[in-house]
């Protein structure tokens, strides 16, 4: 898992880079200009911070080495946009290096989020602002949630891993663990966005891919 970039990009790519905008719109760094994309994966969201701030310098990491790579080598921003191999929950980075910190689709899947939310908050600047987005599970990922459901009525041995069970994937949840980990002004919203398949093989076929 999260070995393929290729595989990420026919599968969740297509997701990330139309709702990196949408996220962008929500987390509103404003002009700030030292970012951190942690789990930046093949790098949507840090792309977009980057072009949406002309005077922004925005360093992704990721703990894929594929993800990290396969950014890099499509970097439209190679003096301002910088990807490395390194873990959130151990960020290495000095306190307060970062005016800001953003993360799409990827705090539910590190094994201590509290932990990396420390981290975060140990490297942005005071009143500097942490934002993050994962999907909706349960019932806001269409995508996912029909094939899951279809899982399940195959084969009642799916149900422990459909991933409407994963942590952090239901409303509140991120809200809750901001406050816990002592941030001040958190906001919580729904983003939505749609994409569109040609075909059922286009639905089906990055499936196969394993990511």
């Amino acid at each position: 898992m999260f070995a393929d970039a290729e595989g990420y990009e026919r599968f969740m790519g297509r997701w990330s880079r139309k709702l990196a905008p949408v996220f962008a719109d929500f987390a509103n760094p404003g002009g700030q200009d030292r970012m951190l994309d942690a789990g930046s994966g093949t790098g949507a969201l840090s792309f977009t911070m980057a072009a949406r701030d002309r005077q922004s310098q925005v360093a992704g990491i990721d703990a894929s080495a594929e993800y990290a790579g396969y950014a890099a080598s499509r970097n439209p921003f190679p003096g301002r946009v910088r990807f490395e191999v390194g873990d959130a929950q151990n960020l290495p980075f000095p306190d307060g290096e970062f005016d800001s910190c953003v993360s799409l689709l990827v705090f539910n899947f590190i094994p201590d989020p509290a932990r990396a939310l420390a981290e975060l908050r140990r490297v942005t600047k005071a009143k500097g602002g942490i934002s993050a987005a994962v999907w909706d599970y349960g019932s806001g990922m269409q995508m996912l949630r029909i094939f899951w459901d279809e899982a399940v009525r195959a084969d009642r041995n799916a149900e422990s891993l459909d991933e409407k069970h994963m942590k952090l994937c239901r409303g509140g949840e991120l809200a809750r663990l901001w406050k816990e980990g002592g941030l001040h002004e958190v906001r919580e919203q729904s983003i939505k966005t749609t994409t569109r398949f040609e075909s059922f093989a286009d639905y089906w076929n990055p499936f196969l891919d394993g990511q």
